[in-house]
This record gives structure tokens, C-alpha cells and sequence, in this order.
């Protein structure tokens, strides 16, 4: 006679099934086929022998198969249970990988984070944001990926990236800005320029120049040609527009081809030791540009961008910006 904890197997009446099998029926049957006994295998996950023994009952009437072979003394897996026996535990083994997964997901700042940074912010504030990550955010996968506004914008909508850290306002609907500083925009000149040195240049005084540009789809061009149209300087005066990068633009400054403006972040990179280019500061209010990091409005990880923006402004601090907090 059959034990009561291990009633025989009674082939369903060849109605159609619907019900699909449980992750505790899985669980359960599984147990069984590594013990082959059934109270070592409710031991072995918490289960009383006869919900135990139930639940395999249900998976065979499920699946319509006959997956154990009972008798009064052992278990033993029948042809289908050994094939399925596999299968069910590569099915909960997935289910335990994806609870990890969404224990890291629920843990803020690990995992992945794809931040987008356009190139006149990335050599210039990227060792800041990595030493802080580095230093108190160990498990956080940061990926950089370096791209004009447009491109980034195109990949935060697309889901390609996460955050974005750019120069501000964006006005696009559906993105979150959260600003971390202002900073000035510094004259670069050649060094005998009469402007060279100067801590009170008229804003005025771009109208005239000969004024050395970035390429189209840089947002520092049209900020720069934003500043010299407030200044008074005609749509139609002179911009020689040659260079891809802030390095290519005042090496053509150090040459004598003209004067560029530089955020104040990048001139210590940009203008060091090279004794053919001189600075010059403008006159308070200096013409200015902000940086925010910019999110899907909405974003899940919304809360800790924002922790991770808070952060990043302490950090910044010792950078020559003027801090700025996230209801600015």
C-alpha cells in the first residue's frame, strides 16, 4: 500500500490543461528528484510531507506526466521526471538569478549607471565625478559615453542612457534638469593681447573681435554666439569656425588667428604651460553657463540622481564654480 505522504500517480482524463505550474510545485519537485525521499526533501525546504507531496501531485496532474515512481520504500524518478527534473531546476535557478537581480536593482548605487557627457564638461570635470564614485559609490558600474546634446538627448530618450551631465537649458519635454553650478566664461588670447591679463573686460568688447568658434552642434558655439549677440555683436561679423575640439581652438589662438572663450573649468587643462596664450576676465556679471545632470522626468532612479547630485556639488566645490542647489 502507498504511503499517504505519497499517493500514486493518476493520469489526468485527457482534458485540455490551463494551469500552469507553480514555482512552489517546481520547488517541491525538484527537492524530491536530488533526495529521492520525501521528508528529507520537506525538510530540506521547509514544507510539511503532505503539502510536499501535494504539490508534485499537482505538478504531474499539470503537466500530465508521471514524473516519480512510489512504493512503500522509495522514491524513484520515472523516465519524464529525470528529463524534467533538469529542466525545473534551470527554471529556478533563473527565478533565484532574477531575485538577485532586483535585490541589486532595489539597492541604490550599484549596478549599472550609463552617464552621457558632452566633450567641452568631460576631460574637465570627469576626474572629479570618478574620484567621488570611486570613493563612495565602490559598487557602481559607471559607463561614460561622450556625444554632442543632440546625441545625448536622442539616448536618454531612447533608454541607450541614464543621466546626462551638459550644459543647461535644455527645454526638452520630458527630461528632469537638476543643476549643479554656474561658470564663467574666460577671454583666451594670444599673450600679447591687449586684452591678456585684464580682470574687467567689457562684455562690449566682443563685438569686434575676431572670434574662433566651435563646430556646428556644439552647444559652447551657440552659448558663445548667444553671448556675443548680447553684447551687440552683428549676426554678420566675422567667426572663423575651424576646430572640433577646446585643444584644436586655442592652439589656433596661441598661433595668432584669433581669440576664443573658454568655460573657466577648462582653462588650467586647456591654457597651461603653453606661455603664447594669455586670459582675460570679464567684468562682473561675467557671461556664464550652467551644468546640470539631466534625467527622464519620471526616471525610476530619480531619487538617487538626485543623492548623486548633491554629492557631486560638494565634491565640485573645490573647483572655480559657483554652486548652486537643486531648487536654483
Amino acid at each position: 500500500m502507498a504511503s499517504p505522504y505519497n499517493p500514486p500517480y493518476s493520469p489526468p482524463n485527457g482534458s485540455h490543461r490551463t494551469k500552469q505550474p507553480s514555482l512552489s510545485q517546481l520547488r517541491a519537485f525538484a527537492a524530491v528528484a536530488e533526495h529521492l525521499h520525501f521528508r528529507d526533501a520537506a525538510a530540506a525546504i521547509g514544507m510539511s510531507q503532505p503539502a510536499l507531496s501535494g504539490a508534485v501531485s499537482a505538478l504531474e496532474e499539470a503537466l500530465g506526466v508521471q514524473l516519480l515512481e512510489r512504493t512503500t520504500r522509495k522514491v524513484l524518478l520515472s523516465p519524464a521526471g529525470e528529463r524534467l527534473a533538469v529542466r525545473a531546476r534551470t527554471v529556478l535557478d533563473a527565478v533565484a538569478e532574477l531575485m538577485e537581480e532586483a535585490e541589486a536593482a532595489r539597492a541604490p548605487f550599484t549596478g549599472a549607471l550609463r552617464l552621457g557627457v558632452i566633450p567641452t564638461v568631460a576631460p574637465y570635470l570627469l576626474p572629479t565625478v570618478l574620484r567621488l564614485v570611486h570613493r563612495r559609490y565602490p559598487d557602481l558600474d559607471l559607463q561614460v559615453h561622450e556625444e554632442q546634446t543632440s546625441s545625448l538627448l536622442e539616448g536618454l530618450a531612447a533608454g541607450r542612457l541614464d543621466l546626462l551631465l551638459l550644459a543647461v537649458p535644455l527645454g526638452v519635454p520630458g527630461v528632469t534638469e537638476v543643476p549643479l553650478f554656474d561658470e564663467d566664461f574666460v577671454l583666451v588670447t594670444p599673450s600679447g593681447h591687449p586684452l591678456a591679463g585684464r580682470d574687467d573686460i567689457p562684455r562690449e568688447a566682443l563685438k569686434e573681435l575676431r572670434l574662433l568658434l566651435l563646430d556646428e552642434g556644439h552647444c559652447l558655439r551657440d552659448q558663445a554666439l548667444d553671448i556675443c549677440r548680447e553684447a551687440g555683436r552683428s549676426d554678420g561679423a566675422e567667426v572663423t569656425t575651424t576646430a572640433a575640439g577646446l585643444a584644436t581652438l586655442v592652439q589656433l589662438v596661441a598661433g595668432g588667428l584669433g581669440v576664443t572663450l573658454l568655460p573657466r573649468t577648462a582653462v588650467p587643462v586647456e591654457t597651461a604651460r603653453n606661455t603664447a596664450l594669455g586670459t582675460g576676465r570679464f567684468a562682473a556679471p561675467a557671461p556664464s553657463r550652467r551644468i546640470a545632470l539631466a534625467m527622464r522626468t519620471g526616471a525610476a532612479r530619480q531619487g538617487e540622481f538626485e543623492e548623486l547630485a548633491e554629492a557631486l556639488r560638494g565634491a565640485m566645490e573645490e573647483l572655480p564654480v559657483r554652486v548652486v542647489g537643486g531648487g536654483s
